[in-house]
């Protein structure tokens, strides 16, 4: 990787994309440390100790969202949108169309999932508005004062929009993706911090700092592995005569990345089990909310078992259902018959179409299996050892293995596209 960022450097057009990049995220990180008028953040307290969702989304935000900065919504609304048009475009045949009508087709639902971010950051933002005002934190509850907080939050989210997109365009890597990237980074100097004052407070000795260094850098290896491991079907192209020439048939193969849908199932999980408890911090003294935080019946508590187990299904079912819908097997088998393709030992059809389902499945419960493990273990290192609050979760670090190996692999094909000639001696 050392070599690969020392050979890109050394090219001008990659340097002069590296620096940009590392200037708009300069202008970014700023950004996250300018509050907005009219909060009183020490009252925010009770609030960003409530955990869940709210908590995950200051994590995504790089603690903007504990600070209220305008930056306190991220690119989360757009997340939301990309989410929610990639099930749209699975439901409805018109955008399935414009999927595949090529780059202008893409550019089409890029453009509706930017104007569909705008209402979402709209709501979010009064969400996390009207969370403050329980918690006393917001000085003018005036409908005037509420408007003044919401449009800078609402401006900043739609700027961190239009900063992903240059950085994309202009820079190395997805912007929005290297956004989340640089957020989730800079919560590390206070996760040491943390594990640092526990150690000196005789709260963690040092067996226990022992194990969890170890265990956190098996786990990082875990995650690389499942990143990079996949399975591949593969697919025989018959041979073919075109005029006077005949072409020899070609091997090759169907890559299904095993943890491919890890993160959006743990976003899903998370949300549909947080929603309830977030509903609630709505209406603080409500019936609702007391069943929620005080009923041993409650499935909601983050500390409890059946939340675990719960939670843990709910990963492995939205791997499952994500990767069906993704793949379309019946879809995949149709295009290779028609591409002259099939399956070494398996009927061009049906039977392709059902030999790829159930591939997903095992792939997706393998993949869903281990994105729970990875879900859960903070809840467990939270209820059951002395590393309370500290933030560090296999969610973590799916996303940034994730964008480190993708943003590696598009360096290296510039390296490719500049200098290939280099790369084939």
């Amino acid at each position: 990787m050392l070599s690969t960022l020392r050979n890109a450097w050394k090219v001008p057009d990659l340097r002069k994309r590296i620096l940009y990049t590392i200037f708009l995220v300069a202008i970014f990180r700023i950004g996250n440390f300018i509050p907005v008028p009219g909060i009183d953040t020490a009252q925010l307290q009770s609030m960003n100790k409530a955990g869940g969702l709210i908590n995950f989304y200051d994590f995504m935000a790089g603690g903007a969202f504990s600070k209220f900065s305008i930056f306190a919504l991220a690119v989360s609304p757009y997340i939301n949108a990309s989410i929610i048009m990639q099930l749209l475009t699975m439901a409805i045949p018109q955008l399935e169309q414009l999927s595949k009508e090529g780059e202008e087709g893409r550019k089409k639902i890029q453009n509706v999932t930017r104007y569909l971010a705008i209402p979402l950051s709209i709501f979010m933002a009064y969400g996390i508005v009207a969370l403050a005002m329980n918690t006393g934190a917001v000085l003018d509850t005036s409908t005037l004062g509420i408007i003044l907080i919401m449009v800078p939050l609402i401006a900043a989210s739609a700027f961190l929009m239009w900063l992903g997109d240059q950085i994309t365009v202009k820079g190395i890597g997805n912007g929005v993706s290297l956004i989340i990237f640089v957020n989730i980074i800079s919560r590390f100097p206070v996760m040491v911090y943390q594990l640092i004052d526990r150690t000196k407070s005789g709260d963690v000795d040092i067996i226990g700092m022992s194990l969890f260094i170890i265990i956190s850098v098996a786990m990082i290896l875990a995650v690389i592995v499942m990143t990079l491991a996949e399975r591949r079907i593969p697919v025989q192209y018959a041979g073919k005569a075109v005029g006077n020439k005949t072409y020899k048939g070609q091997s090759t193969h169907i890559p299904i990345g095993i943890s491919g849908s890890a993160v959006i199932a743990i976003i899903f999980a998370l949300s549909v089990l947080q929603f309830p408890p977030t509903i609630a911090q709505f209406f603080p003294n409500s019936s609702f909310a007391t069943w929620i935080n005080t009923s041993p019946y409650s499935i909601f508590k983050t500390d409890s078992a059946a939340y675990m187990v719960v939670y843990a299904i709910f990963v492995i079912f939205f791997t499952w259902f994500y990767s069906q819908v993704t793949f379309k097997p019946d879809e995949m088998a149709e295009n290779m018959h028609k591409s002259a393709g099939f399956i070494p030992g398996i009927r061009p059809g049906e039977p392709t179409a059902k030999f790829i389902e159930r591939v997903l499945d095992r792939i997706s419960v393998l993949g869903g299996t281990f994105a729970a493990l990875i879900a859960i273990f903070p809840l467990v290192m939270d209820a059951y050892t002395p590393f309370k609050g500290i933030q560090f979760g296999g969610t973590m670090l799916l996303i940034l293995v994730g964008v480190s190996l993708d943003t590696m692999r598009q360096i290296e094909s510039q390296l490719v596209m500049r200098h290939y000639q280099g790369f084939l001696k």
